[in-house]
């Protein structure tokens, strides 16, 4: 192994450090909490040592949330996996973003509410955004109308109710008749 590698790999270990910090901070105290001054408190390194590694707050923002799309992916393409058939299975992936967002409600704001320079559909949309894009994409299938449209419109619906959700404006205690009520609707188009 290589000076360069070693330097590469140490450099990497400190990044998941900061991003790990950023998280537990966020999940237990909320993302106002989350400063560099604090973050290289909890993570014992300077502030410049941070700075060397993300360029301010928003930065390391964004990485959490290229993380959580990347989690979001392997939770959607399970629960896709795991199905029976093509309602099954947008049921299924329904159901997985809906609790995803529910049990990581730090880190969903993070991928979905903060500001964060992550851009969809561009050129140099991160792998992590496009998997979980492709895992919506994955339970729908063509018809006469474009996929695309219709997997932003599941992702949009899933997310409306996520959101609605998780700040009590809706019952929790319908959410499998509103899913049922958006896989029909997919699945009528």
């Amino acid at each position: 192994m290589g000076v360069a590698e070693r330097k590469g790999r140490e450099r990497a270990g400190r990044e998941r450090r900061i991003t790990a910090a950023a998280r537990l901070i966020a999940a237990r105290e909320g993302w106002s909490a989350v400063t560099i001054r604090r973050l290289a408190e909890e993570i014992e390194y300077s502030q410049p040592v941070l700075y060397s590694h993300f360029e301010n707050r928003e930065a390391i923002v964004a990485a959490v949330a290229v993380e959580g799309f990347g989690e979001l992916a392997r939770a959607l393409q399970q629960a896709a996996h795991e199905s029976s058939d093509r309602r099954n299975a947008l049921r299924n992936v329904a159901m997985a973003y809906l609790a995803f967002a529910g049990e990581h409600p730090a880190l969903y704001e993070a991928m979905f509410t903060m500001p964060t320079g992550l851009r969809f559909a561009e050129a140099d949309t991160k792998p992590e955004l496009k998997d979980a894009f492709a895992a919506l994409t994955a339970v729908l299938t063509p018809s006469n109308s474009d996929v695309e449209v219709a997997a932003e419109t599941f992702w949009a619906a899933l997310h409306g109710l996520a959101e609605l959700e998780r700040s009590g404006r809706i019952r929790h205690s319908a959410r499998d008749e509103r899913v049922a009520l958006v896989v029909h609707g997919l699945l009528d188009r």
